[in-house]
């Protein structure tokens, strides 16, 4: 069975916010139930989905990084965040290889034209940015191989 994490937000902590909260919450719960997901951890918020530094944001990142959750069952992506955190929370849930799942959808996560053509751009970035960390890293190993080379020479 394929485990699963149910992510709520809400942007503020009035009261009737609470109510929001649970009927994610509740929704999720039933989306979970109808794909066969086993839900692992349900994590509510109250904060911005502007910032990025969010408690119930990074618990959820630290359980995709340990491998043993395949998907993530929000409400729609702008749970995940607003704006350019959105996208770099999609960027990272994505780079996991997990699968969002939204009640906007009733099912698996269908990103827009845009979205997916900042993604792939993100990508590339990232991408471009690891070979020109190991072209510089592969650069200071051949200067220290040849310093070990003139000093065994002399």
């Amino acid at each position: 069975m394929v485990n699963g994490i149910v992510y709520c937000r809400v942007s503020t902590n009035k009261e009737t916010q609470e109510t929001s909260l649970k009927r994610q919450e509740e929704e999720l719960t039933q989306l979970a139930s109808q794909y066969q997901l086993n839900v692992v951890s349900i994590i509510r918020e109250q904060a911005s989905g502007f910032d990025l530094e969010r408690d119930g944001i990074l618990e959820l990142l630290d359980l995709l990084k340990k491998k043993t959750v395949q998907a993530v069952l929000i409400q729609d992506e702008t749970r995940l965040g607003r704006g350019n955190a959105k996208i770099a929370l999609l960027h990272c849930i994505l780079k996991e290889g997990v699968k969002l799942y939204t009640i906007s959808h009733n099912g698996e996560l269908q990103l827009s034209e845009s979205d997916s053509m900042v993604l792939q751009i993100v990508g590339m970035g990232e991408e471009y940015q690891r070979k020109l960390h190991n072209t510089k890293r592969d650069a200071r190993l051949n200067i220290l191989n040849i310093r070990r080379n003139l000093l065994i020479t002399v």
